[in-house]
């Protein structure tokens, strides 16, 4: 039996974040028999109900007797693997976003198992996982060993279907401990507003015309009202014009969102390595001649600086009928 566990990702408000129900996806075509939902936080009846119509059997609150439990990842990837023993799992599957190749690779480097990263998709029954290599020029599929994995697959890489089913209601204390190994010392609150790069469905990126760093404010403008992130290209990040975690491409993030936007980017090797997989790219640059233009599904040529705030006010026209 394929036991497989998947660590629940939640957002701020401890609401469950869409990229799960890909990951569920995933774990069902990999063939997964029985799928739980494991929370580390949250109401497990509320995320319930939304991961059961993507085929999770069972749910399990994992609890444990200390205030370090929700702020510690060391003692949360203890906790982890407590419960995959407790319960038989053989694959610990998540979300690859900052915080879940984290613990994914606490949980691996601990318990000593396989580690995969990043992934496409992976299949239990051939025991491979499916990776992008050489800028996203060749897919991968790499043979593990032994009947354990723990696997993180890429946001938004595999197309989220629904499969309900009647998922049950656990709680499991913990009897793992804290060993110590991390203190926290500082607890910094990011800005609630922004959506993270790998997790967004949609993304507007800015490269070098963009001139500076204030000239970004415009496509936070229209990123706010499509509800997007904000990207860059290395050569905007190199002038100083955004912070590296901004970054896409292969020196930066990889993305996969339903709909990228990229802004006055030529379009090089290596930043089209970093969002190839996304579902539509939406080009705009005043150069026909831009690399860009052979990548994209639709191509704006114009200046970005009027076609923007041009994008933005009918975006704010519908917004306010």
């Amino acid at each position: 039996m394929n036991n497989v566990g998947i660590l629940i990702d939640l957002d701020e408000k401890r609401v469950i974040k869409e990229t799960n129900f890909g990951v569920i996806t995933a774990v069902r075509e990999a063939g997964g028999d029985t799928i739980y939902g494991l929370l580390l936080d949250g109401d497990a009846e509320q995320c319930k109900e939304a991961l059961q119509l993507y085929g999770v059997n069972k749910v399990i609150r994992i609890l444990a007797n200390s205030d370090n439990f929700l702020i510690s990842p060391d003692f949360q990837a203890e906790a982890l693997i407590d419960t995959m023993n407790h319960y038989d799992l053989s694959t610990l599957v998540g979300v690859a976003s900052t915080r879940g190749r984290d613990l994914l690779a606490r949980v691996a480097a601990i318990s000593d198992l396989p580690l995969a990263l990043d992934c496409l998709s992976f299949d239990l029954r051939e025991k491979t996982i499916t990776k992008s290599h050489f800028s996203g020029k060749t897919l991968a599929k790499i043979r593990y060993f032994g009947d354990r994995l723990v696997c993180g697959i890429r946001p938004n890489a595999v197309e989220a279907k629904k499969a309900a089913c009647e998922a049950g209601v656990e709680t499991y204390n913990t009897t793992a401990q804290d060993r110590g190994r991390l203190k926290i010392k500082e607890i910094k609150i990011a800005d609630k507003d922004v959506i993270e790069l790998t997790e967004a469905d949609i993304i507007i990126s800015g490269g070098r015309p963009m001139g500076s760093a204030e000239n970004f404010k415009i496509l936070y403008e229209c990123a706010e009202l499509l509800g997007a992130a904000v990207g860059a290209s290395r050569a905007a990040v190199d002038a100083g014009y955004a912070p590296h975690s901004m970054q896409v491409g292969q020196t930066g993030k990889t993305v996969s969102p339903k709909l990228y936007i990229a802004c006055g980017i030529s379009g090089s090797v290596q930043h089209f390595a970093g969002m190839k997989t996304s579902k539509k790219i939406v080009a705009i640059n005043w150069d026909k001649d831009a690399p860009i233009y052979s990548k994209c599904d639709y191509g704006l040529p114009g200046d970005l600086f009027e076609v923007v705030p041009a994008l933005t006010k009918v975006l704010k026209k519908y917004k306010n009928q």
